[in-house]
């Protein structure tokens, strides 16, 4: 028979972490919200942006650095434009700094090992730049079992990523890819959808061959370019500054997209948990009720008893 003080201890338990889900689930709904606003914000200057890098790149004939002052990595565009063989591949993976959130970071860090395993079955090695604490804990161990090198982590920052985030973790990329120890960036982020769903995605940065995936499906593709394109004062100097921008963009926008991703998973998450509570709570009471029922049973039955005896 269970007893009556560890069924009450237990449903008090969790009533307790019920007020902490359902408060944790409250607190994500607001913010989910409110980035939310963010990505749906960021995302037309993002596309419109991505798109007007290709026109200028499909009106420009070759790259130089003749007069140009070059101060970054970020800023040597004629170098990150260059297409060369892929020996080794940068992947830029964006994770959450918190858990309780389902299997948000599970499900990117198991797709990040999945392209890990493609390409060394291609014979190319993987540096990895790591965004979040619950990223570098998981793939420390699986790095360095599969001998890939973590160049870079970013556990600092927040929530609200901001552009100088963004413009840090470019110019430890650019830098990687102009010291050619990468021939290659790409991110894997997620792609939010909606309050209750969100996509883990691979973004090709550099070489510039497909920036669709950073786009969204719901790219068009272009009918007509205008060859007839005037640049001031030059093609050269107006990539040295569309070039950084697109690439700073477009880290933003997956932080931005992870972000509003990991919230809505963990509002789920503790919304199941709450009510994952609730139903624990009711099938406890009942036991408890049972319980108490069998050891009232059980005290008139030695009363009962009792009572026999005292007549005979």
């Amino acid at each position: 028979m269970p007893n009556l003080l560890d069924i009450k201890d237990r449903i008090s338990s969790i009533q307790n972490t019920k007020k902490i889900t359902k408060a944790m689930k409250m607190v994500a709904a607001a913010k989910v919200k409110k980035s939310q606003v963010k990505v749906l914000s960021a995302r037309p200057f993002s596309k419109a942006l991505a798109e007007a890098f290709v026109k200028v790149l499909s009106c420009t004939e070759g790259f130089s650095s003749a007069g140009l002052k070059i101060e970054r990595a970020i800023d040597n565009y004629p170098v990150l434009m260059q297409k060369r063989e892929q020996k080794t591949a940068g992947i830029l993976v964006i994770t959450s700094n918190k858990g309780l959130a389902g299997a948000y970071n599970a499900n990117v860090i198991r797709f990040t090992l999945k392209k890990i395993k493609e390409y060394k079955e291609k014979g190319i090695d993987v540096k990895l730049f790591i965004v979040g604490t619950k990223g570098v804990a998981s793939l420390r161990r699986k790095a360095q079992e599969m001998n890939v090198e973590m160049v870079q982590t970013y556990t600092k920052i927040s929530q609200e990523p901001n552009s100088s985030n963004a413009i840090v973790i470019a110019e430890d990329l650019a830098q990687s890819f102009v010291d050619e120890k990468i021939d290659s960036i790409e991110i894997v982020t997620t792609r939010f959808k909606n309050m209750m769903s969100y996509k883990v995605e691979d973004w090709k940065i550099l070489p510039v061959d497909d920036i669709k995936g950073a786009l969204g499906d719901d790219t068009k593709e272009e009918k007509t370019i205008d060859p007839l394109m005037a640049f001031e004062p030059d093609s050269d100097h107006i990539l040295q500054k569309i070039v950084p921008m697109f690439i700073t963009n477009i880290i933003y926008q997956a932080l931005l997209e992870a972000v509003a991703s990991e919230l809505a998973a963990r509002m789920t998450a503790m919304s199941s948990a709450t009510n994952n509570a609730d139903e624990m709570i009711r099938l406890l009471t009942i036991d408890y009720n049972k319980a108490r029922q069998a050891a009232i049973t059980q005290e008139i039955s030695e009363v009962v008893s009792g009572a026999d005896a005292l007549k005979n």
